[in-house]
């Protein structure tokens, strides 16, 4: 078995010749890991049906998978550095084709939602063991394009999650959108054990199990929070106890990893202009990307009519866009010569250009559309790779693992921030418009089945596309002023550097 040195960069020389190989296997357990994020939202009516769910458990069989992911990315990054990247890689697909086999098998709720968490432990493994081994396989010169490589795989299960569950569905049981990941894991388990080298940390003192506990039960906290805030109220006992539960538990945390010798996460890492900048820029960026594409997806299903698997197979050509320019290696040519900064900025304009587009000049055809969601996926091929590189160029290599573990978990929270803070206005939007007659309808959904024929349904329809457009426009100016943020953090930290 080979064995790659946490040293900063390899040799070209010394390239691993199989490690666009070894790539393909990290973008593929990636995907895996973000379609079951997505592909689930068409299955909820088969579910709801089938297993008997109430609606609470309908909400815990796609939550239970995100809040156990992400409560847990900071730990598994960590585990990764310091108990081998391979190694983690290697468990976390066992232990999500395990969680797979056993939701596709499930025959009750309960069955499903413990299945569903247990794929999330697994999941968390692979967003921090797939990032981390693929900044030890491949040196500066091609760190980039491999990075875009990799973000662009997130993109791609965005957009093909909801058509790939359809098409399953419309052919075979519900059970079979996670049997298909058994053979996927298998394949990448059997490939990676051959291919992947081994690279780990500096040992150094015992398992910071306290500083595991608690920023697992912190950031679970804040996340369903965050996630539930929309359906119970932000004002509710339960959001703001869990909000403040959560931040409590991130403080004594952040104490505690100060205080220990060999701490979990380095505080001094956000002593780092550059680092900081980096983070900062993943939240702004993910909050205003990931809540307007979310806006977008109902405006399609809501407003056009389009199922959701059709809604998707719609957004392809964003996604498409994103893989074909970091594939082909455009993006890693343009960042290079641009600098992370400005690619960075020059990103998210495109992004929030493209969704600008969409929103002020709707249309029943799909040229618009196209248009727009070109210019946006331009955008994202552009910015995703840059920020990701910033977070994991800002620490040592060593840290890899804790850098994945760090990216991933503010990618979570900016997403999930992102679509329940634009999904708020949306809904208070679209209360402020409703007809009296309609005031106090919870959705869109029930706002319709309420409202009679004719014009008092059109009025709804007009209500919602209004709000919607509110709330697509709030997306896209938090998609640039978050560019634009994290572009001058990071141009302020290289010339503060640079004058050092």
């Amino acid at each position: 078995m080979t064995t790659v040195q946490p040293a900063a960069d390899t040799a070209t020389s010394a390239r691993l010749p199989q490690r666009w190989l070894i790539l393909a296997v990290l973008c593929v357990a990636q995907l895996v890991v973000v379609l079951d994020n997505t592909v689930l939202t068409v299955a909820v009516p088969v579910l709801t049906t089938e297993l008997g769910a109430s609606t609470a458990e309908v909400q815990w069989m796609i939550n239970a998978y995100a809040l156990v992911l992400s409560g847990l990315l900071l730990t598994a990054g960590s585990a990764a550095d310091r108990y081998g990247r391979r190694r983690m890689l290697l468990a976390g697909l066992v232990l999500f084709g395990v969680g797979s086999l056993a939701a596709g098998l499930a025959s009750t709720s309960g069955q499903l939602i413990a299945a569903r968490a247990g794929m999330g432990v697994g999941g968390a493994l692979l967003v921090t063991a797939t990032l981390a081994v693929a900044m030890q396989v491949f040196d500066a010169a091609e760190r980039s394009r491999a990075i875009g490589i990799w973000a662009a795989t997130s993109a791609l299960g965005f957009a093909i999650g909801p058509p790939i569950g359809g098409t399953i569905l419309a052919h075979l049981p519900w059970g079979a959108i996670f049997l298909m990941n058994v053979p996927i894991v298998l394949v990448c388990l059997l490939v990676g054990r051959a291919l992947v080298p081994e690279s780990r940390g500096p040992a150094g003192g015992r398992l910071d199990v306290l500083g595991a506990v608690l920023s697992t039960a912190g950031l679970t906290a804040v996340v369903w929070a965050i996630i539930s805030g929309p359906e119970r109220g932000w004002a509710s006992t339960e959001v703001i106890g869990a909000a403040v539960v959560g931040v409590l538990l991130l403080g004594i945390f952040v104490r505690w990893e100060r205080r220990i010798a060999h701490p979990m996460l380095d505080m001094r890492f956000f002593r780092d202009r550059r680092f900081v900048g980096a983070i900062s820029g993943v939240v702004l960026i993910t909050f205003g990307a990931t809540g307007a594409l979310f806006l977008l997806t109902q405006h399609l299903q809501f407003v056009r009519g389009y199922p959701a698997w059709e809604a998707g197979l719609r957004m392809a050509p964003f996604a498409l866009s994103i893989v074909l320019l970091n594939v082909s290696g455009v993006v890693a040519n343009v960042i290079r010569r641009l600098g992370l900064a400005v690619a960075i900025a020059v990103g998210m304009t495109l992004l929030a250009a493209g969704l600008a587009l969409v929103t002020l000049f709707p249309s029943d055809g799909y040229g618009v559309l196209l248009v727009g969601l070109l210019v946006m996926g331009v955008g994202c091929a552009l910015a995703n790779p840059a920020i990701v590189e910033a977070v994991m160029s800002a620490i040592p290599a060593a840290k890899a693992g804790a850098g994945a573990g760090v990216d991933g978990t503010m990618t979570e929270v900016g997403s999930s921030l992102g679509i329940a803070v634009l999904g708020a206005v949306l809904n208070a939007r679209f209360a402020a418009l409703l007809p009296a007659a309609l005031a106090g309808a919870g959705s869109f959904p029930a706002a319709l089945a309420a409202a009679g024929e004719g014009a008092e349904r059109e009025a709804v329809t007009v209500a919602f596309a209004s709000a919607l457009e509110t709330g697509q426009l709030v997306g896209a100016a938090a998609v640039l002023i978050g560019g634009l943020v994290a572009a001058l953090l990071l141009h302020r930290a290289d010339r503060t550097k640079t004058a050092q």
